[in-house]
C-alpha cells in the first residue's frame, strides 16, 4: 500500500476562516484541505445548492485532442474569467484557447489549445460562484491589489484494463500562474492518484491523495512544483475515472 504523509494538512483552528488559511499558505506555500473543512469554507462564501448539476457536468466532456503522448485517457473543458480590486464580481471573458509555454509544459506546451467551454450555467451556478469567491478571498489576501486572469479546467482522467490514466503526463511541473486550487469532484473505481509537492530544487515536500468530494490542494505555483501519480483501475468491469476542478489565478 502506498505510504501517505500529511506534513501540511492544516489543523482545524487554522481553517476557521479563509484568512487563517491564507496565513498557512503564505507560510508553507501549499496546503491540503480535507473535504469536510473545504465544504464548510465554501459555504461561508455562498450556497452549494447546484452541486449535483456541477458534479454531473464532468460527464460527456470531449476527449483532449492535444496529448502529445498519444494518450486517450483525458477529457477536458475550460473557461476564462477575470477579477479586479475595483469590481466585486468575477467577470466572464470571451472563450479563448489555453496556452502554456514549453517552459511550464514540456509535453503539450507551445501551442494554443482550443477546448470546449464549460457549460455557462455551471460557471454561473452557485457552486462555481462559491468556489471563485473562496479563491478570490484567499488569493487577494496573499497578493493584495492584483488584477486576476482566472482559468477553470474540468479534467476527467480515465483508467482501463492494462492502461493507467495520467493526471499529469508532463510530470512534476509548475503551471505558470501565481496560485492553483485543485479540488476533487468525484473518483470512481481507481487506486492511487497521489498529489505530490516539491520545492523548486525538486525536493519532495509532501504527498496526499484527494479521495473525497471537496478534498483540495492549494499551491503557490511560483514557489512549488506539483504532480499526480497515475490512477489504476480496480474492477475491470466498472468505469474508472478521476474528476477534478483546477482553478488558476495569474496576476495580469
Amino acid at each position: 500500500m502506498e505510504h501517505q504523509v500529511h506534513i501540511n494538512e492544516a489543523a482545524p483552528d487554522e481553517l476557521e476562516s479563509t484568512d487563517k488559511l491564507a496565513t498557512r499558505v503564505a507560510r508553507d506555500d501549499f496546503c491540503f484541505v480535507p473535504g469536510a473543512r473545504m465544504h464548510a469554507l465554501l459555504e461561508r462564501q455562498g450556497p452549494l445548492t447546484d452541486w449535483p448539476r456541477f458534479q454531473a457536468s464532468w460527464n460527456g466532456m470531449p476527449r483532449d485532442q492535444y496529448m502529445a503522448d498519444g494518450g486517450r485517457y483525458r477529457y477536458r473543458c475550460h473557461a476564462t474569467l477575470s477579477a479586479s480590486p475595483s469590481d466585486a464580481k468575477v467577470r466572464f471573458e470571451p472563450h479563448q484557447p489555453h496556452f502554456q509555454s514549453v517552459t511550464y509544459n514540456s509535453l503539450n506546451g507551445g501551442i494554443a489549445r482550443h477546448y470546449e467551454p464549460i457549460a455557462a450555467d455551471v460557471v454561473a451556478g452557485a457552486t462555481t460562484t462559491s468556489i471563485l469567491g473562496f479563491c478570490r478571498h484567499l488569493f487577494d489576501r496573499l497578493m493584495p491589489g492584483a488584477v486576476w486572469h482566472i482559468e477553470l479546467h474540468q479534467f476527467r482522467i480515465e483508467a482501463s484494463t492494462g492502461q493507467a490514466g495520467l493526471p499529469t503526463p508532463e510530470g512534476n511541473h509548475r503551471d505558470g500562474v501565481n496560485f492553483v486550487l485543485v479540488m476533487m469532484v468525484k473518483r470512481s473505481n481507481i487506486a492511487s492518484g497521489t498529489t505530490t509537492i516539491f520545492d523548486l530544487a525538486g525536493r519532495r515536500l509532501d504527498g496526499f491523495t484527494l479521495t473525497e468530494p471537496f478534498d483540495a490542494a492549494i499551491v503557490n505555483d511560483e514557489r512549488c512544483l506539483h504532480g499526480v501519480t497515475p490512477v489504476i483501475q480496480l474492477d475491470p468491469a466498472e468505469p474508472s475515472y478521476r474528476d477534478v476542478l483546477v482553478v488558476t489565478f495569474r496576476k495580469k
